[in-house]
C-alpha cells in the first residue's frame, strides 16, 4: 500500500489450500465487505457479521426525495486508486463521476473562495510571501534556505515525531500557521490539536489528489450515493452470507499447544442475534471494526485516541452557499458546513438542496455530543443564521442527526507505534487479522478508500498463509 491510495497485491498465488477453511469477518462497514470480496475470490468461504440493522457503516444512507444520501459527507480524491479500481471490478465504474468540489473559507464575516489561482493570489488573510510558502508546501517543494528541494517530504515517517505547528512555522511562516491553518486544527482536532504530528499534515495535502488549476479540486462521487458501490459489494459477497443485527461476541481459540499467544489458535465465533446466541466453528476471523470491538472479543488493547463525530443533514428549499465545503474561521457551533447539492446537482434529490453541518468532538463531555437532537438543531441553524443573515429556517424542511464516538483517530506523534497489525498471531493468536480503522491502512487519514486496502491487505494474508 502506498500513500496515494493504490493497492498492489504482488503476489497473487496462495500458499493455502482453502477448499472448506471458513473465515468470518465482524463488521459489515466497506472494510469488512471488502475483505469478505476478496476471500472469496481466493476461494474461502465467508461469513459477514453486522451489529447495526444495515451495512455501510459511516457510509450508511438516508433517503431523500430522489437518490439516498450518506449520513457522514463523502467523496473521493483522485489519489484514491484502489475504490476506482475495485468499482470497475464489480462493473459500476460507469456510476462514479468526477466534478470540482469548490472550497472556500469564512473569514471576519466574508466567504473567499480559494479555488483558483487567481482567488487564492486575492486572498487578503495572508501576506504575498505567506501565499508562496503556502504553495510551495502544497506542490511538495521545500524552499528554506533558499534553495528547493523536491523530495524532502517524500518519506512522512520522518515527521512522525514533529509537532504540526513546528512543522508548519518552519517550513512555511507563522502567518501561515496562524491565519490559515490553525483554525482547520481546531476544527478538525479541538484541544488535541497541539498533539497532532506533522506528517498527518503532509499525508492530508498529498492525499487531496487532482486539482484544476482554472476551476478547483476534482472529487468523485458515484451517481446514487455511495450506496452504489456497497450494495455492488454485497452482491458479489452474496447477500446469504451476510448477516446484520448479529453481534459477534466471543473468539473462541484452541490452546492445545500452550497459554501463549503464539500456541493459540482461532476455533469459534459466538453470535448474539435476535433469535438467540450461536456459536460457530472457524478458521479464522477478520475485525473489521473499531479497536474496541477487537479488544472486548481478544482482549488486545489500542492506545490510538479516537474522536466522535456529530452530523447534520440539513434539507431545504433553495440554496445556502456558493460553494461545496466552507472552512470556518469564526467562532461557530459547529466545525464546517459542506452544501452537497453544489457539488452533486439537486435534481437529483428531487430538487432538494442538501447541507452538511459537521463537528468533530473530543470529549463525551463536549455539549455538541451531550445535547439532545432538538437543542442541536437550535443552536446549530443559530449558528447559520449568525453566520449568513439571509437564512431563514422557513426554507428548512427537516435536520437529521447522526453521531459516532469513533469517527476518525487523533492523528498524535508517533502514531506509526500504536496502528494496530493486520495479522495478530504473535499478540493473540494466530488466524486473528485487523481491518478496521487503527490499522495501517488508514493512516495518515482515514477514507474509505483506506478501508477496502485494509480488507484486501487481510485476505490476502490469509490467502498466503501470512
Amino acid at each position: 500500500m502506498d500513500i496515494e491510495g493504490g493497492y498492489r497485491r504482488e503476489n497473487t498465488l496462495r500458499r493455502t489450500d482453502p477448499s472448506g477453511d471458513m473465515i468470518t469477518v465482524v463488521g459489515g462497514g466497506i472494510a469488512g465487505l471488502a475483505a469478505a470480496y476478496r476471500l472469496q475470490e481466493h476461494g474461502f468461504d465467508v461469513r459477514v457479521y453486522e451489529a447495526a440493522d444495515e451495512v455501510g457503516g459511516l457510509a450508511a444512507l438516508y433517503d431523500t426525495a430522489g437518490d439516498p444520501i450518506e449520513r457522514y459527507y463523502h467523496h473521493l480524491s483522485k489519489s484514491e486508486e484502489t475504490i476506482v479500481e475495485l468499482a470497475e471490478e464489480l462493473g459500476v465504474d460507469d456510476r462514479l463521476e468526477w466534478s470540482i468540489g469548490k472550497n472556500a473559507y469564512y473569514v471576519d464575516g466574508v466567504v473567499h473562495p480559494l479555488d483558483t489561482a487567481t482567488q487564492i493570489a486575492a486572498y487578503p488573510h495572508l501576506s504575498l510571501y505567506d501565499k508562496f510558502r503556502l504553495g510551495m508546501l502544497t506542490l511538495g517543494v521545500d524552499v528554506r534556505g533558499g534553495r528547493p528541494r523536491f523530495d524532502s517530504y517524500d518519506d512522512l515517517t520522518e515527521y512522525e515525531d514533529v509537532p504540526v505547528r513546528e512543522f508548519v512555522e518552519e517550513h512555511t511562516t507563522r502567518g501561515v500557521y496562524e491565519r490559515f491553518f490553525d483554525p482547520l486544527l481546531d476544527a478538525k482536532f479541538g484541544d488535541r490539536k497541539e498533539d497532532v504530528s506533522a506528517a498527518w499534515l503532509l499525508g492530508r495535502i498529498r492525499f487531496r489528489g487532482e486539482r484544476d488549476l482554472r476551476r478547483g479540486e476534482i472529487l468523485g462521487y458515484f451517481d446514487g450515493s455511495f450506496g452504489v458501490l456497497i450494495d455492488a459489494l454485497v452482491d458479489g459477497v452474496g447477500r446469504d452470507r451476510i448477516t446484520t443485527g448479529a453481534r459477534v461476541v466471543d473468539v473462541g481459540f484452541s490452546t492445545a499447544g500452550g497459554e501463549s499467544a503464539a500456541d493459540r489458535g482461532v476455533e469459534t465465533v459466538t453470535v448474539e442475534a435476535g433469535s438467540g446466541t450461536e456459536t460457530h466453528e472457524t478458521d479464522g476471523v477478520v475485525v473489521a471494526a473499531m479497536p474496541n470491538v477487537l479488544e472486548a472479543l481478544t482482549g488486545y488493547e489500542c492506545d490510538i485516541d479516537f474522536q466522535g463525530a456529530v452530523c447534520a443533514v440539513v434539507t431545504m428549499d433553495r440554496q445556502l452557499l456558493d460553494t461545496y465545503w466552507l472552512n470556518i474561521a469564526e467562532e461557530a457551533p459547529f466545525g464546517a458546513l459542506i452544501e452537497h447539492t453544489n457539488f452533486v446537482p439537486p435534481d437529483r434529490y428531487g430538487g432538494q438542496h442538501l447541507l452538511y453541518v459537521a463537528s468533530y468532538v473530543q470529549s463525551s463531555d463536549d455539549w455538541r455530543w451531550q445535547a439532545d437532537d432538538a437543542t442541536l438543531e437550535e443552536r446549530w441553524l443559530d449558528g447559520i443564521a449568525e453566520l449568513f443573515p439571509s437564512f431563514s429556517r422557513e426554507h428548512v424542511a427537516s435536520v437529521r442527526i447522526s453521531r459516532n464516538p469513533r469517527a476518525a483517530p487523533v492523528y498524535e506523534r508517533g502514531y506509526l507505534e500504536t496502528v494496530i497489525p493486520y495479522h495478530l498471531h504473535e499478540a493473540v493468536g494466530d488466524g486473528v487479522y485487523y481491518a478496521g480503522m487503527a490499522s495501517r491502512a488508514q493512516y495518515p487519514e482515514r477514507s474509505l478508500n483506506g478501508g477496502i486496502v485494509a480488507g484486501f491487505e487481510c485476505a490476502d494474508r490469509i490467502a498466503d498463509g501470512e
